[in-house]
């Protein structure tokens, strides 16, 4: 008989991917982003794997200046704002499947038009957050 694989749940546990390319899954908890930071040396060189629902746009803004960052809708409607040059650029994700690649150093934050799911890849050193 095989042995069988227990799948993980994306909702409650998140994967870090580390500079070798190793997957690790990580328990979603009440300060689950400060222990990340311990656990995970500041994130250098890693990549986090998360899954996150929206039923609101985002009270901030996020910039992640170690990469890119990959955003893919799940389900739900949600625009991606992208302040480039001075200016906003929306990325509206309309339909399960889409994304966007959020460049690395650029400023980001979501308008939720329903509820949505959201897959995203990203690389958590240094990332930073300033109020709308």
């Amino acid at each position: 008989m095989a042995n069988e694989i227990k799948p993980f749940d994306i909702s409650t546990t998140f994967v870090v991917i580390d500079a070798e390319g190793s997957a690790i899954p990580v328990p979603v908890g009440d300060n689950f982003y400060e222990e990340l930071d311990r656990s995970f040396g500041n994130f250098k060189d890693k990549r986090l794997v998360s899954h996150h629902r929206f039923s609101q746009d985002w009270d901030s803004w996020e910039m992640h200046p170690a990469g890119e960052e990959f955003v893919c809708l799940l389900s739900g409607q949600v625009d991606f704002v992208l302040e480039q040059d001075g200016a906003e650029t929306i990325a509206a994700l309309t339909t399960a499947g889409a994304y966007v690649i959020v460049p690395q150093g650029v400023w980001h934050t979501a308008r939720v038009h329903q509820p949505s799911s959201v897959l995203f890849i990203t690389p958590g050193e240094g990332t930073q957050h300033r109020a709308i």
